[in-house]
């Protein structure tokens, strides 16, 4: 069944699942403007244990720190809870943190090459502030 999923996700992703380009970002700024009044927010970011069923020699990586069998979803939101960015897989005993800064997302991130959009003034003719990513503290304060 993995290796179906594989085949299916590596066929499909760019097709529904694309990289966020600048616009998808602006746009998903201009939504949490609107809606939450809150200015230059790209995305809000979280992680979810998934429970599964413990894979054949998955000893205690999969198990989580409520005690169950998971794998990680971590996920990029937009303002009306589309999903923008996901990364699933990783072992259930991982954090948040520690699954965001391994995942593709976070290390495009911190190279900066995930197409965020250049800073922007939250209000005209004001100072130019960076786009953030609104998350629990799980996830680390960086640029």
């Amino acid at each position: 069944m993995r290796t179906v999923c594989e085949a299916i996700w590596r066929r499909m992703c760019t097709l529904l699942m694309p990289e966020p380009s600048e616009d998808v970002w602006k746009s998903s700024a201009s939504k949490f403007r609107v809606l939450w009044h809150f200015a230059n927010c790209l995305a809000a970011i979280d992680g979810k244990h998934v429970s599964i069923q413990c894979p054949i020699n998955g000893g205690s990586l999969y198990i989580n720190y409520k005690g169950f069998h998971s794998t990680v979803l971590l996920a990029l939101v937009d303002a009306e809870y589309n999903f923008l960015a996901v990364d699933v897989g990783s072992y259930g005993k991982n954090s948040d943190g520690n699954v965001f800064s391994k995942s593709v997302i976070g290390k495009k991130l911190e190279t900066g090459t995930l197409n965020v959009p250049p800073n922007t003034p939250l209000v005209e003719n004001a100072v130019r502030m960076p786009y953030v990513i609104v998350g629990v503290e799980a996830f680390p304060l960086k640029t």
